[in-house]
This record gives C-alpha cells, sequence and structure tokens, in this order.
C-alpha cells in the first residue's frame, strides 16, 4: 500500500523536474532574438549555438543511459538536474558566441543528457501497469513547462534582460534538486529468477550446482555493456521503427520551438513576453488534453492489443502533418494558433506513448540504455533542425515555407510507423514476454 503510494510522488517529483528541464530549454528559445541582436549574432549563429546542444545531448545521452543501468536511477537524475541548473544560470553571464556554446550547448546539454534515460526508466520501475497513463501525466510536464518559460523568461527579459532569465530557472532546478535528494528513492530490486536464488550458481565460477538454465538467466542479470541498448534497438523492428518516428519527430519539435517565439516577433510584431507565450501556449494546451487522452486510451487498447500503442503514434504523426502543412504563409493571426493547437493535439498521441512502446519491447533491465540509444539517434538527427532552419530563414527571408517540408517528414515517419504495427509490434511484444517469463 505504501510502495502504491509512493509511486504517484515519485511520479510528481520527476514531473517538476521534467518541468523545469524543458522550461529551461525554452528559456533560450524565447530570448534567442534578445541574444542576437544583444551579441550582433546572425540567425544561423544562434541556430548553431542550439544545434551544438542537442549533438551534444546527443553524443552524452548514452553516457548517461549507461550510468542509469549501472548505477543508482535516484542520484543520476538528481546529480544531473543540479548540473544543468548550475550551467544555465551561469550562462546568464555569458558575453560572446563562444561563451554560450561552452556553458548553454556543451555544460547544460551535457548535464540533460544524464536526465531522460534514468528519469524514463525510474518512473516505469514504479509504474508497471499504470506505465502509459504515469507516462503520460508525466508528459504534461513538458508542454506546462515550455508554456510557462516561453511567457515566464520573456517576461523577465522584457523587465529585467534575457540574462535574469537563465540566472532564475537555473536557480529554481538548484532547489528542486535539493528537494529529490531528500525524498526520491530508488526502488527495493526484487528477482525471483531461478539463477538470483540460488547462491551457488555464478557465470564465470561454474560448478555442479549450477544448471544450464540457471547459468543462463544468471548471464541475464549481469550489469549492462555500453552498448547493449544500441544493440537491442536496432535489432528489434519495433525499437527500430519508433526510433526513426522519434528521429523525424525530433527534428521537427526541435525546429519548431527554436524559430516559432521568433517567427511570431518578426512576422506579427509580438514582444518577448507575448510571443513566448503564444508561440507555445495554444500549441500544448492542445497536446496536454491530448496526451492524458492518448495515456488513457493506450492502456485500454493495449490490453486488447499492444500493437494499437503504435498504431496511436502513427495517427500523431499523420494528423500533426496536415496541420503542419498549413501552419505558414497565414495572413490571419488565429488562423496560425489554429495550426499550432491542431498540431500539438495530433503529436500528443505519439508522444504520450514512446516509452510504453519502447519499454513493451525491450528488456526491463535495459530499459535505460535502450531509451538513451533511441534519444542519441533521435537528437542527433533533430540537432541539424535549428541551424538548416535559420540558414533557410537567413536566405529566404521567412520562416513559413518551411513548414510544408516539415509535415512531409512527419507523414513519411507516420506511415513507416502503421506498417511497423501492423506486421512486427505483436511478434516483439510477445518475444520480450516470453524471455521475462523463462
Amino acid at each position: 500500500m505504501k510502495r502504491n503510494w509512493y509511486k504517484w510522488e515519485v511520479l510528481l517529483l520527476l514531473w517538476m523536474a521534467f518541468l523545469l528541464n524543458q522550461g529551461d530549454r525554452q528559456v533560450f528559445n524565447t530570448v534567442l532574438p534578445a541574444i542576437r541582436d544583444s551579441l550582433n549574432l546572425t540567425d544561423t549563429s544562434v541556430g548553431l549555438i542550439a544545434t551544438i546542444f542537442n549533438l551534444f545531448y546527443a553524443i552524452m545521452v548514452p553516457v548517461g543511459g549507461w550510468a542509469g543501468d549501472r548505477f543508482s536511477r535516484k542520484w543520476v537524475v538528481t546529480i544531473s538536474i543540479l548540473f544543468w541548473s548550475v550551467a544555465t544560470m551561469f550562462t546568464g553571464f555569458a558575453t560572446s558566441f563562444l561563451w554560450l556554446v561552452v556553458l548553454r550547448s556543451v555544460a547544460t546539454g551535457g548535464g540533460e543528457a544524464f536526465f531522460g534515460p534514468a528519469n524514463y526508466s525510474l518512473l516505469g520501475q514504479y509504474h508497471t501497469d499504470t506505465r502509459a497513463r504515469a507516462m503520460s501525466i508525466h508528459q504534461t510536464a513538458y508542454y506546462v513547462g515550455v508554456i510557462l518559460a516561453g511567457w515566464l523568461a520573456g517576461l523577465i527579459a522584457d523587465k529585467m534582460g534575457w540574462m535574469y532569465s537563465f540566472i532564475i530557472f537555473g536557480a529554481a532546478g538548484v532547489v528542486w534538486g535539493v528537494l529529490m535528494i531528500i525524498r526520491l528513492k530508488d526502488p527495493k530490486e526484487t528477482d525471483s529468477s531461478p539463477a538470483a536464488q540460488n547462491d551457488n550458481c555464478h557465470p564465470v565460477a561454474q560448478n555442479d550446482n549450477c544448471h544450464p538454465e540457471e547459468l543462463e538467466a544468471t548471464k541475464d542479470l549481469r550489469k549492462p555493456g555500453f552498448f547493449d541498448g544500441f544493440k537491442t534497438v536496432f535489432t528489434t523492428p519495433t525499437a527500430l521503427a519508433l526510433t526513426i518516428g522519434f528521429s523525424c519527430f525530433i527534428f521537427v519539435i526541435t525546429g519548431y520551438m527554436t524559430w516559432v517565439p521568433a517567427y511570431l516577433q518578426e512576422e506579427f510584431g509580438q514582444n518577448q513576453a507575448t510571443a513566448g507565450f503564444n508561440s507555445m501556449f495554444f500549441t500544448y494546451v492542445a497536446a496536454f488534453i491530448g496526451v492524458l487522452l492518448a495515456g488513457t486510451v493506450s492502456d485500454s487498447l493495449a490490453a486488447k492489443n499492444p500493437s494499437l500503442r503504435m498504431v496511436l503514434q502513427a495517427i500523431g504523426l499523420i494528423g500533426g502533418a496536415v496541420f503542419l502543412f498549413f501552419m505558414g504563409g497565414q495572413s490571419a493571426l488565429w488562423v496560425v494558433y489554429l495550426m499550432f493547437a491542431g498540431w500539438g493535439f495530433f503529436r500528443a498521441f505519439f508522444d504520450g506513448n514512446i516509452y510504453a512502446v519502447l519499454y513493451d519491447v525491450t528488456p526491463e533491465r535495459l530499459h535505460a540504455s535502450c531509451s538513451s540509444a533511441m534519444i542519441m539517434t533521435g537528437f542527433a538527427v533533430g540537432a541539424f533542425a535549428p541551424v538548416v532552419l535559420g540558414a533557410l530563414k537567413q536566405n529566404l527571408g521567412s520562416l513559413s515555407s518551411t513548414f510544408p517540408i516539415l509535415a512531409v517528414i512527419w507523414l513519411a515517419a507516420g506511415i513507416i510507423t502503421l506498417a511497423v504495427a501492423r506486421f512486427f509490434y505483436n511478434k516483439d511484444y510477445k518475444k520480450i514476454k516470453d524471455e521475462s517469463k523463462s
């Protein structure tokens, strides 16, 4: 009973940490024009800062996944929060492109890389029967975080200067990190496997008491290797397709979140606080509703047919592509906001099922490593979105012409996702279930 109650406290602790994580990222996007003008940078160079951030994040996230599977996930999560929050605070003192790269792209990106894999794995350990629901509720922190940061960072920048946006958000992260040290706990490990019950069985020191099936089980319980997550993800059709879809998903979202606040400032004359709020509010209020619906529907459908989780993801990508296509080139601001909302609602169906799908088709002992393999691939691809869109914007003079390109990317990913859900998902799911019983 106590564990059932505490798992929801864990969700609350990780929800707030994730809110600060995503809010921290959105601070830069909101004040990007002010940083550009203050330091005499170009659209391409500020886009490059965001690109290096995502590339460094992608490079470091496998290390974060490896650490999350080998060490205390509580400490991996909390140290990550403290590290990136301090780096965020110091970003407010950056005075050049180089210092922004060091403090924002390298230090902040590297610190955040350790958070995701251990965070989702820890949440998945506490929530088994309620996994999709818990993941969906957890995902709402993303939406609240970017809305709050979009408005608050812009307001702080308008009143006090863009530097204080970083300092205040970083300080909030430090406070929450300290609280998590006090309240967050690793779940107690339980193991009823034959190997665990036989103290005489060891894969190195074999003896007559070690049966072959026990030896195999013991090998399965070894500490994960650095590349085990990559091997699992890239040799499991469902996990591989999810990673491809996730990469397309992140490319579009990274480009959107980096440049849409600037789009509203430059195309519609909005100030930083207004643009930061409007660029995220309509999108993520709709996404908030969509992800809660997606989590509830996903758990219900998965009880009948697990592959329907991935079908929901395909619907999200294809539906979102329609709204992306019509997002740019609109003279009426209300139409732009409507496209924001429609895209946000449909993207939530992919968003809310990412880790529920991944954990359905990968071994529990490799969840953090598999998460990091998917995250690294996705962010390595998505890292190029800010600089690519920045260069296109600089040459074409407008961001709106890039939206149809982003729509095609999501449409292709949606079709692949739908095909894999139909032909591979249940096979991969059954394989993991059979392995867990043996």
